[in-house]
């Protein structure tokens, strides 16, 4: 089977649902459809996460990570302390970035490995970047932003998963086979990990998308985030540095280079702590 075929076959896979997911993905996703319940109570979340150990883990860390400390506050210890500390909304983001790094957690050959662990980087950076975009340029949730930018290059992850048994297929990609089907089999793992319409929506529109001006939208952000990101997707078409004069000229009318400055350094500080948490 060549790669055109492959890619082909992965994507009408995706199509058609059958998206192949780790045991260890689907025991997160479990905790992610009960943690959506609006009737779960605080203390029923709490018991799930104490139930997953690696998470009960993360769940401290983030807490404790500057994201969520800004003030110096005691250091949490317990589960209990951290889940009031974070909030539902980031407990899921943490769930979120669990099943996304377990997509790579199969993957065998090293090359795709090393792939996995750059596009990881590259995700925890363009997360750091949205929550502060967020709250300083686009002036939307941060907590959507950090979750959107979280999910939004899981397509990616599940491809480098599938990849193992089908050597060589994202090696150099001239005709562009790669990001034609990540788009296919992105919308459809998506819709199985039930991401809600808006961030989908917005992801989505990354391989398209222009910044509104202002730039005042998720979509808008997640834009801002990856042009903004000093690691590049290992499967990027192009890298950030190499950003358009459309994108340019649109950054200059956004932001003065101070402000731009500011916004790098409190993204830098957040991330080495916000990935560490994260790295499940």
């Amino acid at each position: 089977m060549n790669r055109l075929e492959t890619f082909g076959l992965i994507a009408a896979q995706a199509e058609r649902g059958e998206i192949i997911f780790p045991t260890s993905v689907n025991a997160a996703l479990r905790l992610q459809l009960a943690l959506d319940d609006p009737d779960c109570h605080i203390e029923d979340a709490i018991k799930l996460v104490l139930g997953e150990p690696q998470l009960a883990a993360r769940t401290v860390a983030l807490a404790n990570s500057a994201a969520f400390n800004r003030n110096g506050e005691a250091t949490v210890t317990n589960v209990r302390a951290a889940v009031m500390r974070i909030g539902y909304r980031s407990l899921q983001t943490l769930v979120a970035s669990l099943v996304v790094r377990q997509f790579g957690a199969r993957i065998v050959d090293p090359e795709l490995r090393a792939k996995a662990e750059q596009l990881w980087e590259h995700t925890a950076h363009v997360a750091a970047l949205s929550q502060v975009l967020a709250r300083r340029v686009t002036f939307i949730n941060p907590d959507t932003a950090l979750f959107a930018a979280i999910v939004h290059e899981v397509g990616g992850f599940y491809l480098l998963s599938r990849a193992d048994e089908f050597p060589g297929l994202l090696d150099a990609d001239p005709e562009n086979w790669i990001e034609l089907c990540e788009e296919v089999v992105s919308r459809e793992v998506m819709r199985k990990l039930a991401i809600p319409e808006p961030v989908m929506d917005a992801i989505k529109g990354l391989r398209t998308g222009l910044l509104n001006m202002p730039p005042s939208t998720l979509l808008d952000t997640l834009l801002l985030a990856n042009q903004l990101a000093p690691v590049a997707s290992p499967l990027a078409l192009r890298a950030p540095a190499t950003a358009t004069p459309h994108e340019e000229s649109a950054l200059d009318f956004v932001m003065d280079q101070g402000t731009l400055d500011s916004i790098l350094k409190e993204s830098a500080d957040e991330v080495q702590s916000m990935s560490a948490a994260l790295l499940v």
